[in-house]
């Protein structure tokens, strides 16, 4: 069974409660790209009137980890996944909605084939990009993703 937005919604109020409380959500996930978004609000703010950038951390961080997710389940395998290292870089306030964007699926999926075929740990850098409602970049987070077959 495939992953979907809800599926993946209800398992950040189980399993990451805090991503789940300060907004963040899943709106689409297909094989190449996941969107998450997350409302400026008063639970998820910092002390200059505008999104913390923790949660905008979270958002971007769903939006590659939903798909690594997903393709392990495709691949009916058993392998970890973790996040080795991470950058960010933040060009304006984050106000309102923002949403992330990731297109790196073949990135993680070509990770994750080969990490089956060897038998050892590889590594993928994904990219997410959040924009405003007026469509201008707010932050750009960078995740290197490992992932391992587990025996």
């Amino acid at each position: 069974m495939k992953l979907s937005p809800s599926k993946i919604n209800t398992f950040l109020l189980f399993k990451l409660p805090s991503a789940y409380f300060t907004g963040v959500r899943v709106k689409s996930i297909s094989k190449t790209t996941c969107v998450t978004t997350v409302k400026h609000k008063w639970i998820n703010q910092n002390p200059f009137k505008s999104m913390f950038w923790a949660v905008q951390g979270m958002a971007a961080e769903l939006s590659t980890g939903a798909m690594v997710m997903a393709k392990i389940k495709e691949s009916n395998q058993n392998i970890s996944m973790l996040v080795a290292n991470n950058k960010g870089t933040f060009s304006k306030k984050a106000k309102g909605r923002i949403i992330f964007v990731c297109n790196d699926g073949d990135l993680i999926n070509n990770a994750i084939q080969k990490a089956i075929s060897t038998e050892e740990g590889q590594t993928c850098w994904m990219k997410s990009e959040g924009k405003d409602s007026a469509g201008e970049l707010v932050s750009v987070f960078e995740f290197e993703w490992t992932v391992k077959i587990k025996k």
